[in-house]
């Protein structure tokens, strides 16, 4: 093994040794303790081989830490400060962990618990052997990993999507888990094959919301037709008082969408009810459809303060979207809305004796609203100006303080491929009007930030900008001063508009 050089073992041994070093003084110096500075330079108090257990975790888990912490639930609450994880930082702290478990038996067993706490599944066969390992250890009756697991990250291809039984097994013996994220990445059933009564969708869920379940963070993805209220059931055992995020997607193509007809005669007249009770849930994320708004209106969810809807347009004009909002818009507070489109419009526009100005508008329904997301790739509205409004439903609000725009450089991208970027071209023309009606006084008179959320914009507008790029964002922060919204000295050199 590669651990067993020589030079690799040196710098094991090395890094260990600074890090209790750091360590132990962080101790001293936070305790106060009475050691003199003649006792610290004692050599054997840094003798690693005698340290307790609980010393080795502290150093272990000071020497293996990522940036960001994937165990910390407290971030990502707020849909403006989402961090994103990225596979090759993983891989490079599981190589590390690795090869710390290899050193001896000893360390072994002290890396183990922090082998398992944070596993991230890319592919198939990743997930067939975890659970191949949990079910040995569980014949043999040696203690499970899977009691170390905390946070079960499942990010695949298409292809590489996950065995049900596999996960079955994964969350069986995972019975601490934290996190659970799945990104679309878990094979739907086969229609002429018997689904395993196990790998029910109802099934696995409970698995997660037993109760005793410490699930803080859970992002469930729906792959078949079944009625919401039957795939979400598992819920209403959930005793657990601590989920404070929730996700939820479909990945099932929603044949019903095609049909608002029936639609209306079948769930706004008769909703099945699903009671539901997350006490402590602040962040909620959907993709889904009108029929699935209208059971979510039902649950109780008293400190819901941050919503996310990315959805097809439908359900932007069901009744069970309105639902939704009568009963929770009130309490948020940071609101996000998917891409908008003419279907939106015209909707409203078309439907007999329905005002699109007061009734499409969500002031009436979130009047509490601070904090606005809306998205700039969209075709119809930011690219045409006559349509200023950040988002259909939003284009006014009393009390909207900040507005955040995501994939603002897919539209900045579209405007350099133009390639009509000179002085009077008309490249950037549509996006900065629609920059500009965001900063009128009369849609937010409360406005006093605004957000771009896109690295890459970011990348384009800091790493050898382009000129038109450049003189784009210098009319942007002009405007913004005009306005009273704060630009700092240091923001516009970061940007790289101003010298020195």
């Amino acid at each position: 093994m590669a651990i067993c050089c020589s030079h690799r073992y040196t710098s094991l041994t090395t890094l260990v040794s600074r890090a209790v070093k750091r360590l132990l003084c962080k101790c001293f110096s936070e305790r106060n303790t009475r050691l003199s500075r003649s006792s610290l330079k004692n050599t054997r108090i840094y003798d690693h081989t005698r340290l307790p257990a609980e010393i080795w975790h502290m150093v272990i888990r000071e020497a293996t830490s990522m940036t960001p912490d994937p165990l910390d639930t407290t971030i990502e609450l707020s849909f403006l400060e989402a961090t994103t994880l990225h596979l090759p930082a993983y891989h490079a702290s599981m190589w590390f962990k690795m090869s710390l478990s290899l050193v001896s038996k000893r360390w072994n067993a002290l890396v183990r618990p922090f082998l398992y706490e944070f596993v991230w599944i890319s592919r198939a066969q990743q997930a067939k052997a975890l659970a191949h390992t949990l079910l040995l250890e569980f014949v043999e009756g040696a203690g499970s990993s899977g009691r170390f697991l905390r946070r079960l990250h499942i990010e695949t291809s298409v292809l590489e999507r996950c065995a049900p039984a596999d996960l079955h097994t994964i969350l069986e013996y995972s019975p601490q888990l934290m996190v659970y994220t799945d990104h679309h990445s878990v094979q739907r059933n086969r229609y002429d094959v018997p689904m395993d009564p196990r790998c029910r969708p109802e099934r696995l869920l409970s698995l997660l919301a037993h109760p005793r379940s410490q699930l803080r963070r859970l992002s469930w993805t729906n792959y078949d037709d079944q009625p919401f209220q039957q795939r979400m059931s598992s819920l209403q055992q959930m005793r657990t008082m601590r989920l404070e995020y929730l996700e939820l997607s479909s990945c099932s193509p929603n044949f019903r969408a095609f049909f608002p007809d029936s639609i209306s005669r079948t769930s706004t007249t008769g909703v099945v009810e699903l009671p539901v009770q997350l006490p402590a849930l602040k962040s909620l994320k959907v993709s889904v459809d009108n029929d699935m708004f209208a059971v979510l209106a039902t649950w109780d969810m008293p400190m819901l303060r941050n919503f996310s809807v990315v959805s097809a347009d439908f359900s932007y004009t069901g009744q069970g979207f309105y639902q939704f909002l009568e009963a929770h818009g009130k309490s948020i507070r940071q609101l996000e809305l998917g891409h908008s489109s003419s279907v939106v419009e015209e909707h409203y526009l078309t439907t007999p004796g329905r005002r699109a100005t007061q009734d499409a508008s969500l002031v009436r329904l979130c009047p509490n609203v601070t904090e606005f997301i809306c998205s700039a790739d969209v075709e119809w509205h930011w690219e045409s100006p006559d349509w200023i409004a950040p988002h259909v439903l939003l284009p006014f609000h009393p009390r909207v303080e900040l507005i955040a725009i995501r994939d603002i450089d897919a539209r900045i991208t579209d405007a350099l491929g133009m390639g009509l970027t000179g002085d009077g071209g008309p490249a950037f023309f549509p996006l900065l009007e629609q920059m500009s009606s965001l900063l009128r006084y009369e849609a937010f008179p409360a406005l006093k930030y605004l957000r771009d959320l896109s690295v890459e914009s970011a990348i384009l507008r800091t790493h050898q900008p382009h000129p038109a790029v450049q003189k784009f964002w210098r009319r942007v922060f002009s405007q913004c001063q005009t306005r009273g919204i704060n630009i700092t000295f240091r923001a516009l050199k970061r940007a790289s508009l101003v010298s020195g």
